[in-house]
């Protein structure tokens, strides 16, 4: 009789999840740690929206 083997093999299921799921954190920690930070430029103005005014922007031939 196999009574048994169900709870086993779930054991063993189990165990390759956790496996898994401990590799993925790693993996995700270090990837994070690998991530440089966004650089803000010297005077803290996002680089992003540099050079945008308030109010309505000049036409393209116009902006230098």
């Amino acid at each position: 009789m196999n009574r048994s083997r169900p709870s086993f093999l779930k054991r063993e299921r189990e165990k390759t999840k956790r496996e898994r799921q401990q590799q993925k954190t790693t993996r995700r920690a270090e990837a994070s740690a690998r991530k440089v930070p966004a650089a803000a430029s010297a005077d803290g103005e996002d680089p992003d929206i540099a050079g945008i005014r308030l109010g309505p922007q000049p036409p393209e031939e116009e902006a230098g």
